[in-house]
């Protein structure tokens, strides 16, 4: 294992230099680690309409994430300050072991909606009926993507009984290898729509998109966190805080929001749509009736097992990726080989913020090292060097006064006994 202990007690340009050794990060990509912006002007302008700039959001590294027997640093991209250090944490406390994890292949399904039906189980058994020339003309669409090993998976139809009268809606199911799949799922179906609304004898087409449930691409983890190293009352404490999210939907809602925080973070780092695997991950929960994403139990030792499933639809290539070039240096950092390694890893953190968070809030409660975090980016918003910003947060944290104010008070009478 590379030797991560204590970094984040290092000077930046330590930290910048051990992950640029870990990761063989060329002279440039250390320089854009550095700057202040990787995104030029002309980028970003490609990238969104009404372009002025691009907000920065502080990179950090998960350490500790052992996962099917392989060392993982993973980049995370967001702004509250605990996140990366209950992942890292969570991830410590379950090794040597570690974590296991599987994901399916990246199959992504397509919806089209037809509307204006007489006969809307008619019209599916007609569509269906022309399965192998839909398949053929599916295979062409996908001609690109059917080279690299993807392409078309198969087609499936509901009929839906709403006000605005009968729908048939046909699921078309795409493997996109390793991308995310909106831009390939979406051309296809637009392509495609015309053959089924034929083949259907009636009706009028309407939206032809993929669907971010992406239930046939599901990525799972599992973990032991061992009595031993927790202490029993932590395993008792995890397993009621869990079972309340079972039953209650307003702790279920703030429980896997906990998880998606590592998650978002990974996805934002490596150039991924996170609003589209927040998206996923939410309805996936509702299927049932909103609930946990995570279950625990305990094991035969009496240690606490816990376990993760959700869909993950992330990529290592094409969206804004190829575009970004910190997503590309995180996705270096992070060194996996393929969308489906990536869903993995993202499954582990989800999976090692969730148990952080609930130990966090059951046995020392959750305040204490978030705002310890909170006093140093308030020293450090006063002005603080970071020198200084260690003794302000000290003072900060000891009063229990976490205002800005305050945190000026404190810097300047520091400063006043230096000169």
């Amino acid at each position: 294992m590379v030797e991560f202990s204590g970094f984040y007690k290092l000077p930046m340009e330590e930290r910048i230099r051990r992950i640029a050794e870990h990761a063989r990060l060329s002279d440039s990509e250390v320089s854009l680690l550095r700057g202040s912006g990787a995104l030029s002007l002309e980028s970003v302008d490609r990238m969104v309409e009404n372009a002025v700039g691009a907000v920065h959001l502080p990179l950090g590294l998960g350490l500790n994430f052992i996962i099917n027997g392989k060392e993982y640093v993973v980049p995370m991209a967001l702004e509250e300050p605990s996140v990366v250090a209950a992942a890292s944490h969570g991830a410590k406390l379950c090794l040597p072991e570690g974590f296991t994890a599987s994901a399916d292949e990246p199959i992504m399904t397509g919806q089209i909606q037809l509307v204006g039906l007489k006969d809307a189980r008619g019209a599916i058994s007609s569509v269906l009926a022309h399965r192998d020339e839909l398949e053929k003309t599916a295979k062409k669409l996908l001609q690109s993507m059917e080279s690299r090993g993807g392409g078309f998976r198969g087609i499936s139809a509901k009929q839906f009984r709403t006000p605005r009268g009968a729908m048939a809606v046909f699921y078309f199911d795409v493997d996109v290898r390793d991308s995310m799949g909106a831009n390939t799922l979406n051309t296809f179906l637009e392509g495609i729509a015309p053959r089924v609304q034929e083949y259907a004898g009636e009706g009028k087409v309407r939206l032809r998109i993929l669907s971010n449930l992406a239930t046939k691409r599901m990525a799972r983890a599992k973990a032991v966190w061992k009595k031993e190293v927790i202490g029993p009352e932590a395993v008792e404490a995890v397993l009621d805080a869990y079972e309340l999210a079972c039953a209650d939907v307003y702790r279920a809602a703030t429980h896997n929001k906990g998880i998606m925080n590592g998650i978002d973070a990974l996805a934002l780092a490596t150039g991924n749509d996170w609003r589209a695997v927040e998206a996923g991950a939410h309805a996936y929960a509702s299927l049932k009736g909103y609930t946990s994403l995570t279950r625990y139990g305990k094991d035969s030792s009496g240690s606490l097992v816990g376990e993760i499933e959700l869909p993950m639809a992330l990529a290592t290539v094409g969206g804004s990726i190829g575009s970004n070039p910190i997503a590309k240096i995180s996705l270096k950092i992070l060194n996996a080989a393929s969308a489906r390694e990536l869903s993995m890893v993202a499954a582990c953190v989800g999976l090692a913020n969730n148990f952080a968070a609930l130990r966090a809030l059951c046995v020392e409660g959750i305040q204490k090292g978030h705002m310890e975090l909170q006093a140093r980016n308030l020293a450090m918003l006063a002005g603080a060097s970071p020198t200084e910003a260690d003794e302000v947060a000290l003072q900060l944290t000891k009063e229990g006064a976490y205002k800005l104010g305050r945190a000026k008070e404190i810097l300047k009478t520091i400063r006043s006994k230096k000169n």
